[in-house]
């Protein structure tokens, strides 16, 4: 990709190299355009091409990259060449330039950067993204909301790479906390309130049963037994679990819906009750299973004792535990993953865990946030107050609906923009900002650009001159667009969002500024083509960028 301009200048730097073009596709990247001075199109690092040279006498790189430029020509493609700092730069004929990445991007629509080279020879996988994973009968969390940003944005990445992703929630639905739930229901439960607003009445019922619980042992007696009976099996305990479970992602869904996020496949730590037996069978066959004094079952990951590497898999009632039901963090991945290749198994390798911070200060006017919900209808409340503050604010058909999708986009930008490992604090005055890099700007650069199509679109789309783009603030979003799949191919290597959210924000700044500058109306037809092709080609990476991190774009707010 790079709309095929990088393998035009490999296939020239191969000859002279005497390296296959593949080799060097890598090596080429496109510039980050600066404001400052007018950059080229690509640059050849020098560095890269040396790695494997361990040759300390070799000639300084600078000397390097002049002798390879003066090697190199100027051709239809490539319309000078010169070196910058360990780099050999080229600059693409304007015309083409203009000409090729505006077909690209109309042609490749959706696909656009994902047909890169950058990409070629990719292996198609079968991939599963499991996140999310809230718990049973209880209200949503807001704790919960990283975790199924995240995974719904690494599940549209791979899938827009042409792999076959399965999407699982790994839901918390068993353990000791069902216990306390079953008995609590059968002391305090009503069946009405149940139906009615199942998981409000199911939080409330485990809030007095716990306390019930502090005063009274009987209590953390029978919710033991009623655990156990779970276990084993009896009917009646799991009728009531599997009604608890089932009116729980009825609502869960309800929720996810609001995301805009989807699942193949609602799993759960249930799924492996009789699953994580055999697994002890296994790692006992295998001689890693240990018994501990307490009657508890361990692993000892480091094979000589160290305390630090002890991953306890089983109590010393026999019922399960997380490592068995694989439920956890970063540390507990890290024992998982290892204990599997003990075992033996060699796609151990390929499991990795994405992990990531907390978010801090995440409060409604109500005060201290505790379920998702509440954030979402923050969200739309507050969109809403802002909206119709806002004169240039259109006349829209679903204002709660455009208010929830550009809140959502905020809540997104404002949690991708960093490492997803940083703990970042919340704030609701920056989150909703219409200007500066924000969820909101996206959303609103989005929706003018929209209606610039709406309102020249029919009279002008047919009338194009590629010559009449050759201002610098076209020049700039060319060079922009050009990087693309740099972008995308930099989020698949590390899964970290941000890359594609700061060339989002990029583009838009890029965008309002063009706006200003290069007017439509009143502009000569084949100006104004010309112009509208250039906006119109904006509005649609930017709408698949934003996609991809799970942000429905809005055309009108």
């Amino acid at each position: 990709m790079a709309c095929g301009f990088r393998r035009a200048i490999a296939c020239q730097l191969s000859r002279v190299l005497n390296l296959p073009p593949e080799n060097l596709i890598t090596s080429i990247s496109a510039v980050p355009i600066s404001q400052k001075e007018e950059v080229a199109d690509f640059q050849l690092s020098v560095d890269s091409l040396l790695e494997e040279d361990n040759d300390h006498s070799r000639p300084d790189i600078q000397v390097q990259a002049k002798r390879l430029a003066e090697k190199l020509r100027c051709d239809t493609v490539v319309s000078a060449i010169s070196t910058g700092q360990r780099t050999v730069n080229f600059k693409i004929n304007r015309e083409l330039l203009t000409k090729t990445v505006l077909q690209q991007v109309i042609e490749d629509g959706s696909k656009y950067g994902l047909k890169s080279e950058l990409f070629s020879g990719l292996p198609r996988k079968k991939i599963v993204v499991e996140f999310s994973s809230p718990n049973v009968a209880k209200k949503f969390h807001v704790g919960h909301l990283r975790s199924t940003i995240i995974g719904n944005f690494i599940a549209n990445l791979k899938e827009a790479l042409g792999h076959q992703v399965i999407r699982i929630n790994y839901l918390g639905d068993w353990g000791m906390q069902f216990g306390l739930l079953g008995t609590g229901f059968q002391l305090f439960g009503y069946e009405e309130k149940l139906q009615s607003n199942p998981l409000q009445h199911l939080f409330e019922v485990y809030v007095q049963v716990n306390k019930e619980a502090a005063d009274d042992k009987s209590v953390v007696k029978s919710a033991q037994e009623f655990f156990q009976r779970l276990e084993l099996g009896d009917v009646q305990a799991l009728s009531l679990w599997q009604k608890f479970r089932d009116l729980s992602i009825e609502e869960y869904v309800r929720v996810y819906k609001r995301l805009g996020v989807y699942f193949d496949e609602y799993s759960g730590e249930s799924f492996y009750r009789e699953k994580s037996q055999e697994v002890l069978k296994l790692l006992e066959s295998k001689g890693l299973l240990l018994k501990t004094i307490k009657g508890t079952a361990v692993v000892d990951l480091s094979g000589n004792g160290d305390p630090s590497s002890i991953c306890t898999v089983m109590r010393s009632d026999g019922t399960s535990l997380y490592a068995t039901t694989d439920k956890g963090q970063k540390k507990h991945f890290q024992q998982v993953f290892q204990m599997l290749k003990l075992m033996g198994y060699d796609w151990a390798e390929r499991c990795q865990h994405v992990p990531f911070g907390v978010v801090q200060g995440m409060k409604t006017r109500r005060g201290d946030v505790t379920f998702l919900e509440d954030v979402l209808n923050e969200i739309q409340l507050r969109m809403l107050q802002n909206m119709a503050s806002i004169k240039t604010t259109k006349e829209l058909k679903n204002p709660q609906e455009t208010a929830e999708r550009v809140g959502l986009a905020a809540l997104i930008i404002q949690d991708f923009k960093g490492l997803l490992l940083s703990d970042y604090k919340f704030s609701w005055d920056r989150v909703f900002q219409s200007h500066g890099d924000t969820g909101v700007f996206l959303q609103y650069t989005h929706a003018r650009l929209h209606s610039l199509e709406e309102t020249f679109g029919c009279g002008y789309l047919n009338d194009f001159n590629t010559a009449c783009l050759q201002e610098p603030q076209s020049v700039s979003i060319l060079q922009h667009l050009l990087r693309f799949d740099e972008v995308l191919y930099k989020s698949s290597q590390d899964l970290q969002p941000r890359h594609i959210v700061s060339y989002l924000l990029t583009l838009s700044h890029l965008a309002a500024v063009a706006h200003k500058t290069l007017q439509i109306k009143d502009s000569p037809p084949e100006v104004a083509g010309a112009r509208l092709h250039l906006f119109k080609a904006v509005r649609s990476v930017l709408a698949n960028g934003m996609k991809l991190l799970g942000i429905t774009p809005v055309c009108r707010m």
